[in-house]
């Protein structure tokens, strides 16, 4: 996408807005099918909650990829995006014993991370496969509320309880046809995240029966020029050669199972803001713009980078501001960045918007929640409206219906 589309958009369906290149999207899967082409059943199941609108997951599945979902919600947009149950992989935290049973009732891979329930579902539904989730006790991320694989960690069943978990399958006599596991987000040191792969190896060699091995994802996408990023190819050789070799020796063929949702989405999103107010202090040049942490959190949330651009005056001269939204608290996106000369009225495009912008979004300050645009084949597709007044009163009950009730 160029600035000319870029402006295009937000003079023809207004600011804020977030556009989706699916160019991007098809090039990153493509990048990733291709680190693992030695790998022969490779199955990529893309992270729903990513980026949830149902264009993109159908855009996604055209390529070929299932779903990961970590909600009986997304499994149900999956479904109603036409994804047929058996792509869909359900790894939830901390659900209910009701919501696994209604997920698999839909013919849907469950995916089970602590032993309470797993002993629950196999001993009412031993037949049911079941993927497990295990913890490697391995840090990875690139931020602490993003690293989930570590000691302390709420998600997954310890290694060290593989002795309790052997007890309950052997107990229930329940299928287990696949072991999980997912580090954390923003992972750059392959080394550790083989290291994590030889403890999931270790552990499938106590399940005779499975079909698949899901390394999750985490998969580091850059933030800026020059920025370190997850080298894929790398990963991709050496996990690929190991994969391979466990997969003789366990004796069966076995899939080899990715959940990518940053590395396919991030970097095809930008996110259009107009500029309100140009406003000078004692020591800073603040940038107003009309939205906020509302509908962009992971600076505030996560520390993390976008790229600003000024695409109404991308040649000017570069000047340090700080860019900040309306809401009524801080919400700075950027200090003392330097931007092309920004003027009132002109529209920035923040980069990496494709991944847990929207999906993050809400209408805090009573703000509407904005459109989403897919540009594809060289056209702009409107996939999402704009909320509206109505959508903010849609399911509030005013006082004086409760009285007269």
């Amino acid at each position: 996408m160029t600035n000319q589309n870029l402006l295009a958009i937000a003079k023809e369906y207004g600011s804020p807005i977030y556009v989706y290149d699916a160019a991007k999207i098809e090039s990153q899967y493509n990048r990733l099918t291709g680190a693992f082409k030695k790998v022969k059943e490779l199955r990529i199941n893309y992270a729903v909650k990513a980026l949830s609108n149902m264009a993109i997951l159908q855009l996604i599945h055209g390529f070929g990829a299932g779903l990961d979902t970590v909600s009986i919600q997304e499994v149900r947009l999956g479904l109603a995006a036409g994804v047929d149950p058996s792509k869909i992989m359900f790894t939830p935290n901390g659900v209910s014993l009701n919501e696994l049973e209604e997920v698999a009732k839909m013919g849907v891979q469950i995916n089970i991370d602590n032993l309470s329930i797993l002993e629950q579902f196999g001993t009412k539904h031993p037949k049911t496969p079941v993927c497990i989730r295990i913890n490697p006790h391995v840090m990875a991320g690139g931020n602490s509320n993003i690293s989930v694989g570590h000691i302390d960690s709420k998600f997954g069943i310890s290694i060290h309880q593989i002795p309790h978990l052997l007890r309950i399958v052997e107990n229930t006599k329940m299928n287990i046809n696949g072991i999980h596991m997912h580090t954390g987000s923003d992972i750059l040191d392959i080394d550790v995240f083989l290291h994590a792969a030889e403890i999931l190896f270790d552990t499938a060699k106590d399940f005779k029966d499975l079909e698949f091995l899901d390394f999750g994802s985490g998969f580091k996408v850059p933030y800026k020029p020059g920025d370190i990023e997850t080298d894929i190819e790398e990963l991709g050789d050496k996990l690929s050669t190991r994969f391979n070799e466990f997969a003789k020796a366990y004796g069966k063929p076995l899939t080899l199972v990715f959940e990518p949702g940053k590395f396919l989405v991030s970097e095809a999103g930008k996110f259009l803001v107009n500029v309100n107010v140009i406003k000078q202090t004692t020591s800073t040049v603040f940038a107003q713009v009309d939205s906020g942490f509302n509908h962009l959190i992971r600076p505030m949330l996560y520390g993390s980078q976008h790229e600003i651009h000024n695409i109404s005056n991308p040649l000017g001269r570069e000047r340090f501001y700080s860019v900040v939204g309306y809401i009524c608290e801080t919400d700075t996106f950027a200090t003392n960045r330097r931007i092309p000369e920004i003027a009132e009225d002109d529209i920035l495009a923040f980069s990496n918007a494709g991944a847990y912008c929207y999906s993050m979004a809400s209408n805090y300050n009573s703000r509407y929640r904005p459109a989403e645009v897919l540009f594809m084949d060289g056209e702009a597709h409107l996939i999402r409206e704009r909320e509206t007044f109505e959508d903010l009163l849609k399911h509030q009950i005013p006082l004086k219906q409760i009285e007269n009730a």
